[in-house]
């Protein structure tokens, strides 16, 4: 299983607010939402587009470019045109580090 690597510190993120990283040849969209930070592939599962780019409303991302939304807590498809969950990461804070484990 890969390894925890890590991609902020806790701090360059507003709550709420999100940014993108390259974590282990994927991009990942990072979330910090309620105290709690969240991380998916930064890729809209409809057509390819940028979720970091999406506005974030609560627990839900928006892609730019069709408007398909997905719950960022779990990467769970919310509303078309996507109809396919977009991957989700593992993310773990300590000492005011965020750190993410890609999931194969």
């Amino acid at each position: 299983m890969p390894e925890f690597v890590r991609a902020c510190c806790a701090s360059e993120i507003p709550d709420p607010g999100k940014a993108v990283f390259e974590i282990d040849d994927h991009f990942v969209v990072v979330f910090h939402v309620c105290g709690q930070f969240y991380a998916l592939e930064d890729c809209c599962t409809h057509d390819g587009g940028e979720l970091g780019q999406g506005r974030l409303e609560g627990f839900q991302i928006i892609c730019p470019r069709h408007g398909a939304r997905f719950d960022i807590r779990n990467g769970k498809v919310l509303a078309m045109p996507a109809t396919t969950d977009t991957p989700s990461h593992e993310v773990k804070v300590e000492q005011g580090e965020v750190f993410v484990r890609i999931r194969e």
